[in-house]
């Protein structure tokens, strides 16, 4: 008898988007108070500013239920691109996308590890057991 494991680079990749969607949030915040203190700053307009980071945050929570093919992770690739070249109008952004973008590598890559050495695990356990009936 075995059961189906959930995904560990699905978990993963969840958690971190989900951070992300926070942030995301916060980033768009600063950039509406950094518009409002200057209106003459190289930001986009405020309507754009609320646009992007909304869509983008809402979408960051969204994305985790689109991970169970893979056109999730490619929208999730998307909004690490998003997050790093958002550096170039709240440069903080550099730091602080650099810093999740390398959680999102970390997830995918420890996620899929964990997901193989579960499955060559599952496979080691079922040739076990067909050859010795007494480890039941």
């Amino acid at each position: 008898m075995t059961m189906k494991n959930k995904s560990t680079k699905r978990l993963l990749a969840s958690i971190v988007l989900s951070f992300q969607s926070i942030v995301i949030f916060f980033a768009t915040l600063t950039a509406f108070g950094l518009k409002m203190a200057d209106q003459a700053s190289t930001l986009p307009p405020i309507e754009l500013i609320w646009g992007i980071g909304l869509s983008l945050a809402l979408l960051a929570i969204i994305t985790p239920a689109l991970l169970r093919k893979p056109v999730g992770y490619w929208i999730g690739w998307i909004i690490q691109a998003a997050l790093l070249v958002s550096g170039f109008w709240l440069w903080g952004m550099f730091v602080i996308g650099s810093i999740l973008v390398g959680l999102w590598i970390w997830g995918l890559v420890a996620g899929a590890t964990i997901d193989k050495a579960r499955e060559n695990y599952n496979k080691l356990m079922g040739e076990q057991s067909e050859r010795d009936p007494s480890s039941y």
